[in-house]
């Protein structure tokens, strides 16, 4: 059995972020499961990137990669794999599919980040680029208690 990861302070609230993107994987595996309407769960997924998915990237390519630098091989992958779930995020057509991709490509985006990315840069981020990603990123309180529709329950 693996030993759980160590995560450095300044990335945890990044890490507890990427634990609600997985939330959002396991909603949409619940929809599709329960069949419920595909416009339901695209409103959900919506609603879910502008209030945290969009500020969450942000903080990592702001705070986070630039320890590695935007030409180090792993931070490549991450930003496109970003550039990526915008698209899928974004698409008005065949969104089934695209909420299928979204569920597959974030859920291995995510553990990507945990295991290898963020492994590299807390091995190789300095005590000033730890200390500047606590003082810039205390994380997003996630909370969709005000959302209407919990299509994913029952």
């Amino acid at each position: 059995m693996k030993k759980p990861i160590k995560r450095h302070e300044a990335l945890k609230p990044l890490s507890r972020e990427h634990h609600h993107g997985l939330l959002l994987c396991w909603k949409i595996r619940q929809g599709v499961k329960k069949e419920v309407e595909v416009a339901r769960i695209k409103a959900y997924t919506e609603w879910f990137k502008i209030h945290y998915l969009d500020p969450h990237f942000e903080a990592e390519e702001e705070y986070i990669f630039p320890v590695l630098g935007n030409e180090h091989e792993l931070v490549k992958r991450a930003l496109k794999e970003h550039r990526r779930l915008k698209r899928l995020f974004s698409q008005v057509t065949e969104v089934e599919i695209a909420l299928n991709n979204i569920e597959e490509e974030l859920d291995s985006h995510i553990r990507f980040e945990e295991r290898v990315l963020f492994n590299e840069i807390q091995e190789v981020a300095s005590a000033e680029q730890l200390a500047n990603i606590e003082k810039h990123h205390n994380g997003i309180q996630f909370s969709d208690d005000d959302w209407q529709d919990h299509f994913w329950e029952n």
